[in-house]
């Protein structure tokens, strides 16, 4: 079968599906969602396995640490889906929700009700868990979800496919609900992006590149968020303590994440004493350091920052460092910089934190806490669909009600339009 018929094929059975889920009854949802769980953890050798292979193959293709990093399933990563399914099936479900309810003069009541969107396309890279995160929120929201995971990934996804359709079968929901682009050729991705009489929205889930690709070449409404260039501003009022434990956490937990920092701004004012010792921490924990003039001269061993260098998102051990003479110098290098995902300031002052609130443009905005936390799950909504830097619709991490639309519904007593 030739790629565009397969591809439409594949598209047009999981609208059918997307049709009979969207009505489908909470209870038969959250089975679905703990039948996945209970059968994920039962499979852990295979996928393990399975994502031996996807390791095997990437390591031979060069792939950086980072992104084999995010191709890892090991067992606490699996339980670590099976616990964010669960926890989905524990949640309450946003469908049916009637959000409003106004009445007229002429005694009709018009209402708002949440409703699933549709159809949703998932375009991603390296993460196989993106693929039960993705299912799951989709199927418990009432979207049937079609996914295209990158071919770095295919084994692993492809494994943890047919266990979320084994789980559906068994709950009396269509397998077609959760589908899946198996095709690893690029001309897969463009041809899903045509699909726009079947598929409803499009979310991107990746590198720069991938997002880019998707957002020139999609016939389709795309939600995406661009990459994740994070800042962490100690401010001149900041806990120096509570700045070097958020600052390590933000770039060295997790680089490859795109919530990681990326540059870190400190004003000039603590900076002399603050610069010698989070550098010595940083380069401890093999941490590269680029740095300005400034930080240059307080500490030994930065290497020059080009402007290049401000605008990447490394996913990496590698940060920059930047001296600031005021909060509104570094909100002037977070507004030139930034990516609009996570920024943080670190201060006691309330009106330093309360500006930086008000004023930084980001999905999410941290005062004395690590960018790490920009996370559906931190954040209570359960696994996210993606951090959302789009200003329509969705803005922040996606969880459930952002996987909804509201239709409109009148009540009415025979009343006509005069």
């Amino acid at each position: 079968m030739d790629i565009k018929t397969y591809v439409t094929k594949t598209a047009q059975k999981a609208k059918e599906a997307s049709r009979k889920l969207a009505t489908i009854p909470t209870k038969a949802k959250n089975d679905a969602l703990l039948f996945m769980a209970d059968r994920i953890i039962k499979a852990e050798a295979e996928l393990v396995k399975e994502n031996y292979k996807d390791i095997t193959a990437g390591e031979k293709k060069g792939l950086s640490k980072a992104m084999l990093d995010r191709l890892t399933l090991n067992p606490s990563r699996i339980e670590a889906m099976a616990a964010g399914l669960r926890e989905i099936a524990s949640l309450p479900d946003p469908v049916g929700e009637v959000t409003k309810v106004w009445k007229r003069p002429n005694g009709m009541q018009v209402g708002r009700l949440r409703v699933p969107i549709g159809l949703i396309g998932i375009v991603y890279e390296s993460r196989p868990n993106v693929t039960a995160d993705a299912a799951s929120l989709c199927l418990k929201t009432g979207n049937g979800v079609i996914l295209r995971g990158g071919s770095e990934a295919i084994n692993s996804n492809l494994a943890i496919v047919k266990i979320l359709q084994a789980a559906c079968a068994k709950a009396g929901i269509p397998k077609e609900a959760v589908s899946f682009i198996e095709m690893t050729d690029r001309a897969a991705v463009l041809e899903m992006l045509k699909q726009d009489k079947y598929i409803d929205l499009i979310i991107p889930r990746g590198g720069e590149g991938l997002i880019k690709m998707v957002t020139e070449n999609s016939r389709i409404p795309v939600i995406k968020h661009d990459k994740g260039v994070c800042h962490t501003y100690v401010d001149e009022f900041a806990d120096l303590d509570m700045a070097h434990d958020i600052c390590m956490n933000a770039k060295v937990q997790r680089p490859g994440t795109c919530n990681a920092m990326e540059t870190m701004l400190v004003h000039a004012a603590v900076a002399g004493e603050f610069l010698p010792w989070i550098v010595k921490d940083m380069k401890a924990a093999k941490v590269q350091l680029k740095g300005d003039a400034k930080a240059r001269k307080l500490v030994k061993g930065l290497s020059i920052t080009k402007d290049e260098d401000w605008y990447k998102e490394y996913n990496d051990l590698i940060l920059n460092v930047k001296v600031v003479e005021s909060l509104d110098d570094a909100m002037a290098h977070i507004e030139k910089y930034g990516s609009q995902h996570s920024e943080a300031i670190v201060t006691r002052d309330y009106g330093s934190a309360m500006r930086f609130v008000n004023e930084v443009d980001a999905s999410a905005v941290f005062v004395n806490a690590s960018t790490r936390l920009n996370d559906g799950g931190q954040f209570g909504l359960g696994a996210e669909i993606g951090i959302s830097t789009t200003r329509i619709h969705a803005r922040g991490p996606m969880g459930l009600e952002e996987l909804t639309t509201q239709r409109f519904f009148v009540l009415g007593s025979g009343q006509i339009r005069e």
